[in-house]
This record gives C-alpha cells, structure tokens and sequence, in this order.
C-alpha cells in the first residue's frame, strides 16, 4: 500500500470533515466534522502534530465554532 502524502492526506482529512458537517444537524455536525478532522489528522506523519488540532479545540471550546459556516471556513482555512 503506497502513503498518501501530506497534501493527498489533508484532502482527504478535509472532504472527510466536510461530509460530516454537510450530512449532520446543527451542533452535532459541528462536532462530529471537529471530531473527524482532528481525528484523522493525527492518522498520517506529517500531520500527527498539525496547529488546527489543538486551536481547533479551544476554537470549538469557546464558541468561535458555533455555525456551520463557521466551521466550513476553518477546515478550509489551513494546510
């Protein structure tokens, strides 16, 4: 089996997030697209360790990642 590399992995981290906020409902999808995301970042070497991990907790921690929107953006938002 060939590794994806980093930017393969983070595409598929992405899109991954993405459907969970995309097929949930309110709050829980919000949570459930954090979950995936800083899940399975830590899935592939080079982003075991990425920033968003831990911003995106205290971000979700204290409100900032409330909408959908929201959300959306900051999984765009990084690479």
């Amino acid at each position: 089996m060939t590794e994806m590399t980093r930017a393969e992995h983070l595409a598929w981290c992405k899109q991954r997030a993405h459907d969970e906020l995309e097929h949930g409902n309110g709050t829980e999808a919000i949570g459930n697209a954090w979950a995936s995301m800083a899940s399975d970042l830590t899935k592939h070497p080079e982003t075991e360790t990425h920033a968003a991990i831990g911003l995106g907790m205290v971000m979700v921690m204290v409100g900032k990642l409330s909408t959908k929107p929201e959300m959306a953006k900051f999984i765009d938002g990084f690479n």
